[in-house]
């Protein structure tokens, strides 16, 4: 039998309400693919109509920069239906996100000109649209990108795909507006809450520049009081400053392990923490703090926690004493431009013997305690926007008929 389509948390106004329809968004939508624009008529000149590429659409938000902007320079009278207006929601088609770059577009991008492999979702009201971006912009959306998506060539989804995914819609547009202007402002605050962890990035890496010598240079153009007229910093290798360990006990590929457990399973690269397991044979825990390093591809991650070694590719990078702060070294090395080639190890064969400057313990000391200090400003603040993530997750559950209250 089939219960009511209502979700378990409602607003007073609507309790009373009746039942919510299931229908694909393309009921409710004019969903457009953008124009097929030939190579020659995309331009980096910012005297054109701006383009709307899949590049430019992330989750939940439209970037900008000279190195992915461009521009289109021809006559646009023929264009008019991929002309982009406020509140139009746009989704990129293909790539390695598709399904999760969504985003609405502000009074900033209104005017831009859609090109292909982006889809244009324009809805009858407000209400709609943002009510249809919350879904959208969702698992349930990504989830379903990923069981339509089963191609082995570069992910995809259609036109017809997208108007074929089905949600339930309040009949009241005001309960849809209701539900939409609750967790749009849940995005704005973590959108806010994200923009000040970018400013202590930013903050971080600008105080790098001033703390640490520029190249050819031995001193820094910011220095400590205390260290005004200590002496110049010390050029010194890697081999110098630090040894190294190669796990023995890693787990391979096809070990299983999941979030339900408590040793995390790192890697040097972007992703670093892939899992946790329960795994306690070979957990490295002494000495801590090190630094992971990729063997092949020269990536760093700085660790100061129990963990576990997902390959043998991996070192552990270790100071050598007192003379050597780690978080110090760490920070230097992410100054290293160094390309790697493949197949070819590089911390035994080259890249112990590259040299940095340094300086003196307590000096290094200062200098690690100024930037632990804003890394936990920055942890602190993923933390906040990480509970605000959770917070809406839940709120979405509420606010949404689970499909297994729709069917039992």
């Amino acid at each position: 039998m089939k219960s009511k389509n209502i979700p378990r948390l409602r607003f007073p106004e609507f309790r009373d309400a009746p039942e919510w329809e299931q229908l694909p968004i393309g009921k409710k939508v004019d969903l457009l693919s953008g124009y097929p624009f030939k190579s020659e008529e995309i331009s980096e000149d910012e005297s054109g109509i701006p383009l709307m590429r899949g590049i430019n659409i992330t989750e939940g938000y439209i970037r900008h920069s000279r190195e992915i902007d461009r521009f289109f320079l021809g006559n646009a009278q023929k264009l008019e239906k991929f002309i982009l207006q406020t509140n139009d929601l746009v989704i990129g088609m293909d790539g390695s996100k598709v399904g999760k770059n969504s985003a609405l577009v502000t009074a900033n991008d209104s005017g831009s000109l859609l090109i292909q492999r982006v889809a244009r979702l324009r809805a009858e009201c407000k209400a709609t649209i943002e009510f249809i971006y919350q879904h959208i912009n969702s698992i349930k959306f990504h989830q379903y990108v990923d069981r339509i998506n089963t191609s082995s060539g570069i992910p995809h989804i259609s036109a017809k795909q997208i108007n074929e995914f089905e949600i339930s819609f309040p009949k009241d547009k005001k309960e849809q507006q209701k539900i939409a202007d609750c967790l749009m402002s849940l995005d704005d605050l973590i959108a806010d809450q994200s923009a000040k962890a970018e400013a202590l990035k930013k903050q971080k890496k600008a105080l790098i520049q001033q703390l640490f010598p520029r190249e050819g240079e031995s001193v820094p153009r910011l220095r400590f009081p205390e260290f005004r007229d200590a002496p110049e910093w010390e050029e010194k290798k890697l081999s110098d400053l630090l040894d190294y360990e190669q796990p023995t006990n890693y787990l391979v590929s096809d070990t299983n392990y999941n979030n339900n457990f408590e040793i995390p399973v790192l890697t040097a690269g972007k992703t670093f923490i892939l899992g946790y397991t329960n795994e306690l044979n070979g957990v490295f825990d002494n000495p801590l703090p090190v630094i992971i390093f990729d063997d092949f591809t020269t990536a760093t991650q700085f660790v100061d926690f129990p963990f576990k070694a997902k390959s043998s590719a991996m070192k552990i990078l270790k100071s050598k004493g007192y003379f050597a702060n780690i978080k110090v070294i760490f920070e230097l090395m992410q100054n290293i431009r160094f390309q790697a080639e493949e197949h070819k190890r590089y911390w035994i064969s080259e890249y112990q013997n590259i040299e940095i400057k340094i300086p003196k313990p307590n000096e290094q000391q200062k200098i690690a305690d100024c930037l632990t200090s804003l890394d936990d400003l920055i942890s602190a603040q993923n933390t906040k926007i990480e509970a605000l993530k959770a917070h809406k997750k839940a709120l979405m559950q509420q606010l949404f008929p689970s499909n297994d209250e729709v069917e039992i």
